[in-house]
């Protein structure tokens, strides 16, 4: 073969390379262009943190509706397990998940030690997803849905009270919110709260394949928090970041210790004010000695002849045997 010839050749497959990339390119952009106007669509949303009711509001309510309140919050945890962590398991069933008022365990496969729902798939998206399907068809009578890992460490009765005033006929996706470019997302690692309007509006939306996909975006995998937070968006559902009274995070997506090191590090002389809020909800990465560590100083330890002055009485579950 002549020079000329190879280097025809060769010129012509770059220009069919070329070409291949730019159809690649420019279907990418046509996809991208589609999912943003999918989500422009939707009711305009702009950042904003929720907060925790103080103190001061809730004394002003009378003690009856504060009563009343406090009996119609009712919490469906959602615990999504794998069969490889049983230790964390054991711990979370041993510990905060008994104040939940209703605790379900969520495997990717049958596991005969503990009682769970097994939804047979290891995709993380499919089990997040099938979860939460099981949990509206099966959670009748429940405002609000929680979601979290098994070395999540949570306080459920702060949990009730940071969602007090918050109406559950209202589309509430909240959480410890972060970005990535134009998507806001509330990050599992530190359980994620819906509402049951936000869980009814995302149900919904499961049966449209091009809206939220089952298998995920075709041509970029997302993670399962960042799937869940782009479905809710066509539904009109944001992620909504919590803090407290003082504006401190109250979903933390780091251990005890961890935000203590950072505290000690930072200001030293602020350690307890500058590391965690009064009424923190989670704690994430905890061991599962650490967990039952934290059960005890949250529920178990108290001064003798101490009286708590709180506005509000969260009661066990019926049948509960929490602490």
């Amino acid at each position: 073969m002549c020079k000329d010839d190879s280097k025809m050749i060769s010129e012509g497959s770059s220009f069919i390379k070329g070409m291949l990339l730019g159809g690649i390119f420019c279907a990418a952009v046509t996809l991208f262009g589609n999912f943003n106007k999918g989500h422009q669509s939707t009711t305009d949303h702009h950042h904003h943190h929720i907060q925790a009711p103080s103190e001061e509001e809730l004394l002003k309510l009378p003690e009856p509706k504060r009563l009343e309140l406090s009996q119609h919050i009712r919490v469906y945890c959602i615990i999504l397990v794998q069969p490889r962590e049983l230790s964390y398991w054991a711990a979370v069933v041993d510990t905060w998940s008994k104040h939940c008022d209703k605790a379900e365990f969520y495997t990717s496969e049958d596991v005969k030690v503990f009682r769970a729902v097994s939804l047979d798939t290891k995709d993380q998206w499919l089990m997040l997803r099938n979860a939460l399907k099981h949990a509206y068809a099966n959670g009748k009578g429940y405002s609000w849905f929680f979601v979290a890992l098994p070395s999540t460490f949570a306080i459920i009765e702060n949990l009730k009270y940071f969602l007090l005033n918050k109406d559950p006929s209202q589309p509430f996706y909240i959480g410890h919110t972060v970005k990535s470019g134009e998507l806001e997302y509330a990050e599992l690692e530190g359980g994620v709260v819906l509402s049951f309007e936000a869980l009814r509006r995302l149900v919904g939306v499961f049966s449209d394949d091009v809206k939220c996909p089952e298998q995920g975006r075709a041509l970029w995998k997302l993670t399962e928090e960042k799937e869940l937070a782009v479905c809710l968006k066509y539904t009109g559902v944001f992620a909504e970041n919590a803090e407290d009274s003082e504006g401190k995070e109250v979903f933390n997506t780091k251990s005890v210790s961890t935000l203590i090191k950072e505290a000690l590090a930072k200001k030293p002389q602020e350690v307890v004010n500058g590391c965690c809020s009064d009424v923190a909800i989670t704690f994430h990465g905890q061991s599962p000695n650490y967990m039952q560590v934290l059960m005890y100083g949250v529920y178990r330890l108290r001064p003798y002849g101490h009286t708590f002055h709180d506005s509000l009485i969260f009661l066990p579950p019926v049948d509960s045997d929490n602490d």
